[in-house]
């Protein structure tokens, strides 16, 4: 019975878990005479790709941002200030909310509008501004960086940290942003955020026995895998399907750091 009990919390995640990847073989291979088909390997890639934080993983992400407020999000607010200290900035695939939080900490007239696909997350943004003070300069809300609802040339600045690289659509992320900056407006999408220091034990210390089952079974299933920036090419064939013409891309260590802006002659 104590055995029972234990695990009792965990079946209805591990069944509902079961069923997605039995969707995905149903989906995903055909039968025909007793033969198995499979998709090719890159297509069940692109297919399996998740773009939002799983539901079960977002208390993990959480705790692993939170660590990446010192050494990371705070040096890139003082960037981003130091470069548009007014104005209106849209944070895509904003997660918890500590980059726009530290933001506006320095700039008491920006505002920031934080976009992003999770619930959890931005459940968990919205708790951080008001914990701060701040929901009067900060906004969250759930939506798709590839399908934003935002009239064109809405915003000063797009950032973003941590997303390019789980996009399954990054030229139609890309278009959208360029449609939502103003004439002169910058983007600046800095890819894969380094957030935890040191290999990050001190947050794998913090993980409960849930959390860290749960990282485990998407980590061993392939669901979540570590993140890795995208090629050079890559990049530059992801920005030449779109606008934008005048571009930096600057390779460091373990991420990519794009800066574009929105130039247009208008007739």
């Amino acid at each position: 019975m104590a055995v029972l009990w234990l695990f009792f919390p965990l079946a209805t995640p591990i069944v509902a878990v079961k069923q997605y990847m039995w969707r995905l073989f149903e989906q995903h291979s055909c039968w025909h005479t007793g033969i198995m088909i499979k998709i090719p390997n890159a297509k069940m890639k692109q297919w399996l790709k998740i773009e939002r934080i799983p539901g079960l993983l977002a208390s993990v992400y959480i705790k692993a941002t939170r660590m990446g407020i010192d050494n990371y999000y705070r040096p890139v607010a003082e960037e981003i200030v130091s470069n548009m200290n007014q104005g209106l900035i849209l944070d895509l695939g904003t997660g918890p909310g500590y980059l726009p939080v530290e933001i506006v900490k320095k700039a008491s007239d920006v505002n920031i509008i934080g976009v992003d696909l999770s619930r959890k997350l931005i459940k968990a943004a919205r708790a951080n501004a008001a914990k701060a003070g701040l929901e009067h300069q900060l906004t969250f809300e759930v939506g798709n960086s590839a399908r934003l609802r935002f009239k064109d040339e809405s915003f000063d600045m797009v950032i973003s940290t941590g997303m390019l690289h789980s996009l399954k659509k990054p030229v139609a992320v890309f278009r959208e942003t360029y449609r939502v900056l103003k004439n002169g407006g910058q983007a600046w999408f800095y890819d894969p955020a380094i957030i935890a220091p040191h290999g990050g034990k001190e947050w794998k210390a913090s993980l409960t026995f849930h959390e860290k089952f749960f990282f485990k079974l998407f980590t061993g299933l392939k669901i979540h895998q570590p993140a890795k920036p995208l090629s050079l090419q890559k990049i530059r064939s992801i920005i030449e399907a779109t606008d934008f013409k005048d571009y930096q891309i600057d390779d460091l260590k373990d991420e990519v750091r794009i800066k574009m802006k929105k130039v247009y002659i208008s007739t």
